[in-house]
């Protein structure tokens, strides 16, 4: 059944992988906007961890960047490659489509954790959303620049697509590895052809 999916947790380098990517918009983000190093490095740590840390306290789990001793050393030296490499490396959409990748990954990785935990479906999905967005969305915040949730493109609905087919792989009894490489490609190959081709989502036009 469905329901009873206990899937386990994706290795400890994919997520030490995916927060290293978040960690890098963070830390860009804040060059771009000229700020100290402390700065860069406190906007890499919360787009780094922020949704995981949000999705663990609702688990009611130990946030996992607590106990690796991998993650927050990742997360300081991906700020310092931000800090002390040439602007024109990052110059473009490079912040955009690491932010893509990290996007698929976590969301991939808050789903699985949910479904390890026992967490229905419908709610692990959910749950794998919001770690794939969370962080992004609080650097955003604390950036004091518009919201990716705020504008039409598509970003939610990548973090759903991989989300989604997560939960039905494991359903069909698709092998663990195979699952997590699809589900996270296919969010990434959505978002990333949003920005390619700027696709979004059609808002709200009704009248009173």
């Amino acid at each position: 059944m469905i329901g009873a999916i206990m899937p386990p947790v994706l290795p400890a380098p994919v997520e030490i992988v995916a927060t290293a990517l978040f960690a890098l918009t963070g830390a860009l983000l804040a060059a771009r906007l000229k700020q100290t190093f402390v700065t860069a490095s406190f906007f890499a740590l919360v787009t780094g961890v922020g949704g995981g840390t949000v999705r663990d306290a609702l688990l009611n789990v130990p946030a996992f960047w607590l106990r690796d001793p991998w993650i927050a050393p990742a997360i300081l030296a991906t700020a310092l490659v931000a800090w002390f490499t040439p602007h024109r490396w990052w110059e473009g959409k490079l912040l955009e489509w690491a932010d893509a990748a990290g996007l698929a990954m976590f969301t991939v990785i808050g789903t699985a954790k949910a479904l390890s935990l026992g967490v229905a479906p419908v709610p692990a999905a959910i749950l794998g959303i919001l770690t794939g967005c969370a962080g992004g969305i609080i650097r955003d915040v604390v950036a004091g620049v518009p919201s990716i949730i705020m504008r039409p493109e598509i970003y939610v609905t990548a973090g759903a697509l991989s989300a989604g087919l997560t939960v039905t792989l494991y359903a069909l009894g698709v092998g663990e590895a195979l699952t997590w490489s699809i589900a996270a490609l296919a969010g990434f190959a959505l978002r990333g052809a949003a920005l390619t081709w700027n696709i979004k989502l059609p808002a709200y036009s009704r009248g009173d």
